[in-house]
């Protein structure tokens, strides 16, 4: 018989790829996951992990193992909101991580509305960037993820999750006053050479605008770093250089200096997640239909 607390451990090495990086997500010491590990290897009668330079990675049949076990934990999960919807109703707590942008236009509203319409039901909310967030659903440590598409996010089909598509958003160009693009319409194409300002590498937004740029054929070389979009708009009011920036980010900005110019291609796309089989959970269906709701909204009152 194979333990399930053994199968979410699995699970945690293969996403975070150490075991010493598996073992804080779930709040164990690196030894308790290895004695895990070796467990569960004889409970199937085959390695499941070899090395894989300073890491490890999954064997074929911890591959195999893998994808029966996402299953197990989605039918888990499953049974838990089952239950949860016969015992206890909708009462208790719920935990959400989600980028700072989306916290402000679309959490923040939500948690305000669910209070008036739930009030059993207490959210606790955490700022997490969007690629920091899915993980935090998966280990457990939150129940509701609002993440971004990014290179490298799991996918749609991905057999772990459940996602709610909430609203995409474009990225628009900010350019100092006075720059020689600031009066014209442009493409992506037309800042190569420039020197740019943007988020950090791992950011979601740094890889959308790195591959926009690739796409549009070079390479952008960013001189300033910084995750914050109104620190990223006063470099460039400063012209320290040119950015793009996702359209709703720049409502909390100082634009008084500068020159924003929409340009077509890169976008965010924002979505909720839960892990699968949560989704019918009776303590997250009224806070995803609320998340739904205020997108809808905002989707309906701004220029997207």
């Amino acid at each position: 018989m194979i333990d399930t607390r053994r199968l979410r451990t699995l699970r945690a090495v293969a996403d975070h790829r150490t075991v010493t990086a598996a073992a804080a997500a779930l709040h164990l010491t690196p030894s308790a996951v290895s004695q895990q590990l070796v467990a569960l290897e004889h409970e199937v009668g085959h390695r499941l992990l070899e090395r894989d330079g300073r890491g490890v990675r999954l064997t074929s049949v911890g591959r195999i193992l893998l994808g029966h076990a996402n299953e197990v934990l989605a039918q888990l999960e499953r049974a838990g909101a089952d239950i949860a919807a016969y015992t206890t109703g909708t009462a208790g707590e719920v935990k959400v991580a989600s980028f700072a942008t989306a916290i402000g236009l679309v959490v923040a509203p939500a948690v305000g509305t669910l209070r008036d319409k739930e009030p059993g039901i207490q959210v606790r909310v955490l700022d997490a960037e969007g690629d920091q967030s899915l993980t935090m659903v998966l280990d457990g440590v939150v129940d509701v993820a609002v993440a971004v598409e990014y290179r490298g996010a799991p996918a749609e089909d991905d057999r772990r999750l459940s996602r709610i598509p909430l609203y995409s958003e474009p990225f628009d160009v900010v350019l100092p006053r006075g720059h020689a693009l600031a009066e014209n319409e442009m493409t992506v194409a037309d800042l190569a050479g420039e020197t740019w300002i943007g988020p950090y590498p791992g950011n979601p937004c740094h890889d959308v605008i790195a591959l926009a740029c690739e796409h549009a054929g070079f390479t952008p070389e960013f001189a300033h770093s910084s995750d914050d979009f109104s620190a990223v708009v006063a470099l460039a009011a400063a012209g320290a250089g040119v950015a793009m920036v996702p359209r709703l980010a720049l409502r909390a900005a100082d634009l008084s200096d500068v020159v924003i110019r929409p340009v077509a291609g890169p976008e965010r796309r924002v979505f909720a997640a839960v892990r699968r089989g949560a989704e019918r959970h009776p303590l997250l269906i009224p806070l995803l239909d609320t998340l739904q709701d205020t997108a809808t909204h905002l989707r309906q009152t701004t220029s997207l």
